[in-house]
């Protein structure tokens, strides 16, 4: 991960342009998401929307393995999978859920969003995991002041969650965001209040919790990308990408 953590007036004025499409990518999807649709439909919507507006899709062909970079415009993790699932085939079916993760570059500044779905009617379990990991990602927010710290973020989202009978997941994290997509510090969604890097006006954060209906394990699929949880039970998503400043913060993927 790259640093570069205190953004100016005018590169927050270019990042808020890619957030305005990110926001706008979950805003349009969420009306073709219902059951029948295919993932790799929703991904042919995202890219052609996203190049609509002088932009390019973040994800595709991201990654450290050259052999192995990620072929698609989302990411669309249904039901088990947690996070970096590929778009296919695959049709979506009634009462499931599916997080979808979208990053976007345009003059060379990111902004990255994250929104779990219901596959038409879903039932009370999932709906409660919904609820209850949007709210934990905005009681981080929450925690993204200046002078506050990285696990003041993560301790508010793991005591939301966890009290509430759910699962953070440990082995993936948020991330700084800005000129790369990810960048210094990381931010994981665990962590004692109190610790970790200091938090400074101009950082621009995606705070990411990703939270398990079961336990918090997970495992790495064959393909490279896709993350499920270890027990089979379903997983929820959320992202915003988080301007510190002076006084509140400011959420431009809204």
């Amino acid at each position: 991960m790259k640093r570069n953590l205190i953004k100016s007036k005018s590169e927050i004025e270019l990042m808020r342009e890619s957030c305005r499409i990110v926001a706008e990518v979950l805003k349009l999807l969420e009306i073709s998401i219902k059951p029948g649709v295919t993932t790799k439909e929703l991904d042919i919507i995202a890219e052609d929307y996203i190049r609509s507006q002088n932009a390019e899709p973040a994800f595709k062909g991201y990654g450290a393995d050259k052999k192995n970079l990620y072929p698609a415009t989302l990411c669309t993790s249904v039901e088990d999978e947690v996070v970096h699932g590929i778009p296919c085939d695959r049709k979506l079916i009634e009462g499931e859920i599916i997080s979808i993760d979208v990053g976007v570059k345009k003059n060379n500044y990111y902004g990255d969003g994250a929104k779990s779905f219901a596959v038409g009617k879903i039932n009370d379990e999932k709906k409660r995991l919904l609820e209850i990991t949007e709210q934990s990602l905005y009681k981080g927010i929450e925690k993204a002041l200046n002078g506050n710290r990285v696990f003041d973020i993560s301790s508010a989202v793991q005591k939301h969650v966890e009290e509430a009978g759910f699962s953070v997941v440990r082995d993936l994290v948020g991330h700084g965001i800005g000129r790369s997509l990810h960048e210094e510090p990381q931010i994981p969604n665990f962590g004692q209040a109190g610790t970790g890097e200091s938090l400074k006006s101009g950082m621009t954060l995606a705070i990411e919790p990703m939270v398990n209906y079961g336990a918090y394990k997970v495992r790495f699929n064959s393909d490279g990308w896709t993350v499920k949880t270890l027990d089979g039970k379903p997983s929820a998503h959320f992202e915003h990408t988080v301007y510190i400043t002076d006084s509140e913060p400011e959420i431009l993927t809204k």
